[in-house]
């Protein structure tokens, strides 16, 4: 079938068909670019036609976290627009993260007007000559799985379809337009497109059936197999399907470096948060959705071990390097995979040997467990704050309803994820400032949820948090901002003394280009934006700072930030 819709220019032509399409928000950074979508925008405002909703957002880096949020949450691709090659550059390090999650986006950008006179959309101001570059394209080019300029009207509806089909096909990735204001400025009457599209979408696929009975075979031979797994919960459906096959296999479950919510933790096959320890006994490792599933420079399988690798590429041929062996590579949707791999394992595996290996891993769940608990008991009195007693005070308000974005500083031990699509951590590109935006991209996804964020103090520094909290005053999307707030980058100061540990730095105790002092009263910019904020010094107080936070975020639905003063590194 096919629709007509009145329009007065391409800009506006592009507005209709993303609505058509299915795209709810329109994150946007202005500049002199988006006159002619502003235009639009207001035209179809008269007109009561309000989607895709646009939401204004004063940073870029918010502004495509917000889309990496909602998307995550979602599995929706939502677009975001920024101000020609200037914008687009703040912008950059958000793109490394949506591709390296695997996270749908249609980034855009408009482009500087191209001519110098003669058309609606020419030069009009001086930056209009300093802005332009020769290939726009060229600086997202290496991270995004497609980019193209909109040439002309005839092609809106091409290319628009071909940006979304491409951005969810898999493996999933972030894609770029580029949006000429001649182009988007021209005139038109009307605008005709397809409705439903027509551009290919690829469907789901298995691995093949030999390639997982032999894996099945692996599994089944094996006495100590372990998986290894990061970010197969990007699909909530697959978790359920891991269970399936831990529990078919008696496969003890490792969320090492883990960015999802990959496998109930309280189930008595989690293994914990660090597959190192597991190493040298692994015969067999299934390694799923993990681009790093343990540092060969510190750590590696013993030889002989079984390595299977499952994921939609397992290759990650995307990154330039990449040298984790497999003796089976499964590829394809993770979830029907792992179904069909449970069906060829259940004839295979020795009942009794099963028994045995899962009795083991539940005692050695209970121990974990056990052991967590006794080291937040150890410092849940310390002042200045312990990071630890904070993930504690933080866990125990996760329920079903909640939706944690964790910017690294959430100690995973201390709260007890179950539920798919609960739990979010930093990208594995680790571009800094993404958890502000995220969270609020979350919460527009799931607007019935409560979502956390925690941060550290240098990531709420990049994340733009002025931006940040005006939009969640603007929109009405209320989160609860945790800030660990310790006042250094202290995976710098790791990443030094890991790299010399007998040096300079140990031996005079000085490190520079790591520490954020004096700090900011954070508490304050969260004020600015109408926000409720309390600093936190005393580890006692915690629990009912976090629960007024909370009863703020819910009842008043504004917005609230904690700002906990935590011990230095």
């Amino acid at each position: 079938m096919s629709k007509r819709a009145s329009v007065e220019s391409t800009g506006e032509a592009y507005l209709e068909l993303l609505a058509a399409r299915g795209v709810e928000y329109f994150f946007g950074n202005a500049g002199t670019d988006f006159a002619p979508i502003i235009e639009a925008y207001a035209r179809r405002g008269a007109h009561g036609q309000l989607l895709p909703r646009p939401i204004t957002v004063p940073h870029e880096v918010p502004a495509v976290a917000m889309a990496h949020g909602y998307a995550m949450v979602t599995g929706r691709p939502q677009v975001v627009m920024v101000h020609v090659i200037v914008g687009a550059a703040n912008a950059l390090g958000g793109i490394i993260n949506a591709a390296r999650s695997n996270v749908p986006m249609l980034f855009s950008a408009g482009r500087n007007p191209i001519t110098e006179a003669g058309f609606r959309g020419s030069r009009t101001r001086q930056i209009h000559w300093a802005q332009e570059s020769f290939d726009q394209g060229a600086m997202f080019r290496e991270f995004v799985k497609w980019d193209y300029e909109l040439r002309n009207f005839a092609q809106l509806e091409t290319v628009v379809d071909r940006a979304l089909a491409i951005t969810q096909a898999e493996p999933r990735g972030p894609v770029y337009l580029i949006l000429p204001r001649e182009v988007l400025a021209e005139k038109q009457e009307s605008f005709e497109y397809a409705d439903p599209p027509r551009a290919p979408r690829p469907s789901d696929a298995v691995a093949a059936s030999d390639a997982i009975g032999e894996a099945a075979r692996i599994l089944a031979g094996a006495r100590h197999p372990i998986v290894n797994v990061k970010a197969l919960g990007r699909d909530p459906q697959a978790v359920q399907a891991l269970v399936r096959l831990a529990e078919t296999a008696a496969l003890p479950v490792v969320d090492h470096f883990h960015t999802y919510m990959n496998f109930p933790q309280d189930h008595e096959l989690h293994a914990g948060f660090d597959a190192t320890p597991h190493l040298d006994e692994a015969d067999a490792i299934v390694v799923i959705e993990s681009d790093a599933p343990w540092f060969p420079h510190q750590k590696s399988p013993r030889p002989d071990a079984k390595l299977i690798q499952i994921g939609v590429d397992p290759l990650f041929s995307r990154y330039p390097i990449r040298g984790f062996g497999a003796d089976v590579a499964l590829a394809g949707t993770p979830r029907l995979t792992l179904d069909a791999l449970a069906e060829a394992v259940r004839p295979l595996i020795d009942s009794r040997v099963a028994a045995e290996r899962r009795a083991r891993w539940a005692a050695e769940h209970a121990k974990l467990r056990e052991r967590w608990a006794a080291g937040v008991r150890k410092v849940q009195g310390d002042r200045p704050i312990d990071m630890v007693w904070l993930s504690r005070c933080v866990g125990d308000l996760v329920d079903e309803r909640t939706i944690v974005i964790n910017e690294y500083d959430l100690d995973a031990t201390q709260a007890c994820f179950r539920t798919p699509g609960s739990y979010f951590n930093a990208p594995p590109a680790g571009g800094l400032g993404w958890g502000l935006g995220a969270a609020l991209g979350a919460k527009l996804a799931a607007p019935d949820k409560t979502v956390i964020c925690c941060v550290g103090d240098g990531a709420y520094i990049f994340g733009a948090p002025t931006a940040a909290h005006f939009v969640s005053r603007a929109y009405d999307v209320p989160v609860l901002f945790v800030v660990f707030n310790n006042r250094a980058w202290n995976a710098v100061k790791r990443a030094v003394r890991g790299y010399a540990p007998d040096g300079w730095v140990a031996k005079t105790g000085s490190m520079p280009l790591s520490d954020l002092e004096p700090a900011p009263d954070y508490e304050l910019v969260c004020r600015a934006s109408g926000g409720h904020a309390e600093r936190v010094e005393d580890p006692a107080e915690l629990p009912a700072a976090l629960a007024r936070g909370l009863r703020v975020v819910r009842e008043e639905k504004r917005q609230a930030l904690l700002n906990v003063i935590c011990k230095k590194p």
